[in-house]
């Protein structure tokens, strides 16, 4: 079917020039809103606020152009009135406990996620699951089409959305549509197992500019374009920030770019000198035992992240006395995530197993070797863990950009520490002065991590400024004004035609 001619018959989406909009002028569209809503003892609900570095970048942007923020309040059968809080208005998508278990748990999680970070676990294809993504992705279409005002610029964010570009631009042809996808997209040759692969395409060429992280996802994206539906593409290779590819769909031109995601790193260069932050730093060290050497992970409990790698990696440093269990500890903070998935619950018993085995085989009374924490900690509390580690440890198997390794460099103005990461995250093609290194390749991690505690003090601060100049250069807020302002040309080059 070409993108141009309607959507799946089961996507109950019409298209009318007239549809009644909104009067915010941008529009992020989002999985979730910048809130948590709780519901309270007595049935009613009360939120709070759980900004990310995409709220960060955005909500100044929203608040000066009347914009408007469509998402997931983080419950169930929720309130559909929407919320305004210092002049930013947002606006809840009402998901049902089947909606979150099939579009959410199901089609989002079970199937695109696994297959979009290279088949670690395999996806599971229900045609149920399908179905209620489609239906969803349908709600906040409209939802998005009601709040936009006429000629409004609108931005989908990332997975879970991706049919949202075509739906909407079939609502409101009048949109400027912008879609960035946080995760990796994978080769040509995985996407292929996707049963819907022609709608997921074809919805992500409703928008006017599509953005991946790396220019290796936008070639896929355009080879999958040509495949699936048969589009006109450019040829030449896509650049970071530059040399945009396109996509000719019907009368329209989609292009399609590079956009590596960053953090706002001048905050928390700010807060990683702070002197509550600095004592905290001293405080966590002796709580530690004062051990020589402190290593870390930071991470969402999730199967792509190479938790498993890092400790395997560890145990055999230990056993062949490479590492010294007398005077290294490893911190593994580990997020919650995913908990009523099944292959979420079998890999948090089996890295709480590995952590057992670690001290039980190397740890004394009194000195934990691994010290495992399986909750969210504060992000002042966080970042005192950045600057009192030596050596990060960054292992994921995949990953479409992996802040933490950024975070990590922002912290350590004081040009300490070292950065172990995988080749196979985006943030390898940024921070190439880390310990780089094959996650699958365990001998190469054990090198890497025993290279990492073992540099001199000037390998450690050529290393870490080079990164750190980097990461202050290219923040969060540069990464949102290279899309928008890419996005804001497809406008003019329309309006010039």
């Amino acid at each position: 079917m070409n993108p141009e001619e309607g959507q799946p018959a089961d996507s109950g989406i019409s298209g009318s020039d007239d549809t009644e909009g909104g009067n915010s002028d941008f529009v992020v569209v989002a999985n979730r809103l910048p809130i948590d809503m709780v519901r309270l003892p007595d049935g009613s609900t009360d939120y709070k606020r759980s900004p990310g570095g995409l709220v960060t970048a955005l909500e100044p942007l929203l608040r000066k152009r009347h914009g408007a923020w469509i998402g997931w309040p983080g419950i169930t059968d929720g309130d559909e009135e929407p919320i305004f809080e210092d002049g930013l208005e947002m606006r809840p998508v009402r998901l049902s406990d089947d909606d979150f278990a099939e579009y959410y748990e199901g089609f989002s999680n079970a199937t695109l996620w696994p297959l979009y970070h290279d088949v670690i676990v395999k996806p599971v294809y229900h045609r149920s699951w399908w179905d209620r993504y489609v239906e969803v992705n349908r709600r906040f279409a409209e939802a998005t089409a009601s709040a936009a005002a006429h000629g409004a610029t609108v931005w989908v964010q990332d997975y879970q959305l991706q049919l949202v570009p075509k739906m909407l631009r079939m609502l409101r042809p009048d949109l400027t549509i912008g879609f960035f996808l946080h995760i990796p997209f994978p080769p040509v040759e995985l996407f292929m197992q996707m049963p819907w692969r022609t709608e997921i395409i074809e919805g992500l060429l409703g928008a006017d500019l599509v953005g991946f992280h790396l220019p290796g996802g936008a070639q896929n994206f355009m080879i999958l374009a040509r495949r699936l539906v048969g589009a006109n593409t450019s040829r030449a290779s896509v650049g970071v920030r530059s040399r945009f590819g396109e996509i000719q769909v019907g009368f329209r031109t989609v292009k399609v770019g590079a956009f590596p995601i960053s953090i706002d790193s001048d905050d928390l260069d700010a807060k990683a000198r702070h002197r509550d932050v600095r004592q905290r730093v001293k405080d966590i060290r002796a709580e530690l035992g004062h051990p020589r050497k402190v290593l870390l992970g930071v991470d969402r409990l999730d199967y792509t992240k190479g938790i498993d790698v890092r400790l395997h990696a560890f145990s055999e440093l230990l056993d062949e006395g490479r590492v010294d269990a007398s005077d290294t500890v490893l911190v593994q903070l580990a997020t919650p995530s995913r908990e009523r998935v099944e292959s979420y619950k079998a890999m948090r018993e089996d890295i709480e197993r590995q952590v057992g085995h670690i001290n039980g085989e190397y740890g004394q009374v009194g000195h934990a070797v691994v010290h495992y924490v399986h909750r969210a900690l504060p992000r002042d509390e966080l970042i005192a863990f950045f600057v009192a580690a030596d050596v990060m440890l960054v292992t994921p198997l995949r990953d479409g950009m992996n802040l933490v390794a950024k975070e990590y460099v922002a912290c350590r103005s004081d040009l300490g520490g070292a950065l172990v990461l995988s080749e196979f995250t985006g943030a390898a093609a940024e921070l190439r002065q880390a310990y780089l290194t094959n996650p699958h390749h365990l001998d190469g991690v054990k090198d890497a991590i025993e290279a990492a505690l073992t540099q001199s003090p000037e390998e450690g601060r050529r290393r870490m400024r080079a990164m750190r100049r980097q990461v202050l250069a290219h923040d969060v807020d540069r990464w949102a004004r290279s899309f928008l302002d890419a996005l804001t040309a497809t406008k003019d080059t329309v309006r010039s035609e």
